[in-house]
């Protein structure tokens, strides 16, 4: 009887197996294409409902870039790019059921108010709203947005409110090759920083993960959805650059980022929050400078040693 029991059981386990064999790989496929990273058509959904396409980040998450290219902003005597310091952006991370939006909005002082009633209307929170730069013409506010929802009902409200702005529609034109630009050494300036980063239109970005785990309302907070320090330096000529951005700090690290800075001639133009429910608390810190590259990047790197950031 015992020898019968055992060679059941045998029996049972072989048949499972074979089932898990015959069709593990197509529930695993089916797993997988239900997410919208992978079949595109969640996202498909939300590109449709903001009206433009987005570029696909790691951890589920759609960015969208909506650069202020409508704006001639100049501070300092330098005409501000559009991807230096006047993108609009917008970023959704899908994680199960649950979507989350997180992003700014780079207003007019006269499209402020139209933008926060629109949102507040439409169920899309507000974490802060206030300057990145100091003695910038025209002005220019930022209203940041960070809310959890249904992922196509969100980007309905930010196209809808973006609508009572002037910022352009997406160009759908081809990129005409573009002049050759007065360079610094973007690859020194590269190592200086400790970071790779990415030029596009005559603009160095370069972003610095945080090494903690962030979370906001308990959903982990990917770097690409704007907790990361930014690091952007608009290119000059002559060797020289213009630097802006923010760093992403811990309260503790708040003040020797300041003091690194000053001591290498950055001016600090901005300190505040972007979110209204992260841990840890984190206090986002903004920059401006004009002067040879390398030696911001130096000054830029004494205050990013006082930080936790990833290496």
């Amino acid at each position: 009887m015992a020898v019968y029991v055992r060679f059941t059981r045998v029996i049972r386990l072989v048949f499972v197996s074979l089932i898990f064999v015959c069709f593990g790989d197509s529930i695993s496929a089916q797993a997988v294409r239900s997410t919208p990273e992978a079949s595109g058509g969640g996202w498909k959904q939300v590109e449709s409902s903001m009206g433009r396409s987005g570029q696909v980040q790691p951890g589920n998450v759609i960015k969208f870039a909506m650069p202020r290219t409508d704006l001639q902003v100049t501070l300092d005597g330098v005409k501000i790019k559009a991807g230096f310091a006047l993108g609009s952006w917008a970023a959704f991370m899908q994680d199960g059921t649950a979507a989350m939006v997180m992003g700014d909005l780079v207003l007019t002082e006269d499209e402020v108010q139209p933008v926060i009633t629109s949102l507040q209307e439409s169920g899309i929170n507000q974490s802060a709203i206030h300057n990145h730069l100091i003695g910038e013409s025209p002005r220019v506010m930022y209203v940041h947005m960070s809310s959890h929802g249904e992922a196509v009902q969100m980007a309905t409200a930010i196209r809808k409110a973006l609508a009572l702005t002037k910022t352009p529609a997406p160009d759908t034109t081809p990129a005409a090759e573009p002049a050759p630009e007065p360079a610094f050494d973007a690859k020194q300036v590269e190592q200086i920083l400790g970071h790779d980063g990415k030029i596009k239109n005559g603009v160095l970005q370069v972003a610095v993960p945080r090494a903690e785990t962030i979370t906001d309302a308990g959903m982990k907070v990917p770097p690409s959805m704007g907790v990361a320090t930014a690091l952007n330096f608009q290119l000059m000529g002559s060797g020289r650059a213009a630097i802006t951005g923010d760093f992403v700090l811990l309260a503790t690290e708040v003040n020797p980022v300041i003091k690194a800075l000053r001591e290498h001639g950055i001016a600090v133009t901005a300190l505040h929050t972007h979110m209204l429910r992260e841990e840890p608390r984190l206090f986002f810190m903004h920059f401006w400078a004009v002067d040879d590259a390398l030696k911001l990047a130096k000054g830029l790197r004494a205050a990013l040693d006082h930080t936790n950031s990833a290496k």
